[in-house]
């Protein structure tokens, strides 16, 4: 198994995904591309301490991007990356922020 850092890049905190986590105790992560779904599994609960029932994940696509400066039109892409949706037991939940 790799080590979890490896495994987890970092929480996906958005409005979309606070509100699946209040309703539905679901939580996202962005998570490397080659990491399969037990070492996500194992990870989220090794790291947490929370018992994962299913894990989902997606490959979100690069998106170009362009913007215009003094110089002219710049042109650029946003990196892919890959993200897992993790649900969680009934009655558990994830603290992103209490190390705050």
């Amino acid at each position: 198994m790799k080590h979890i850092t490896d495994v987890l890049v970092k929480p996906l905190i958005t409005e979309k995904s606070n509100q699946k986590s209040e309703k539905l105790g679901r939580f996202t992560f962005v998570v490397a591309f080659k990491s399969s779904k037990e070492q996500i599994k194992a990870a989220v609960e090794t790291m947490y301490g929370v018992h994962v029932n299913d894990v989902n994940t997606l490959r979100m696509p690069g998106k170009n991007k362009t913007r215009y400066t003094n110089k002219g039109l710049a042109k650029g892409m946003k990196s892919p990356y890959k993200k897992a949706v993790v649900t969680c037991k009934e009655g558990e939940t994830i603290d992103f922020y209490g190390n705050i």
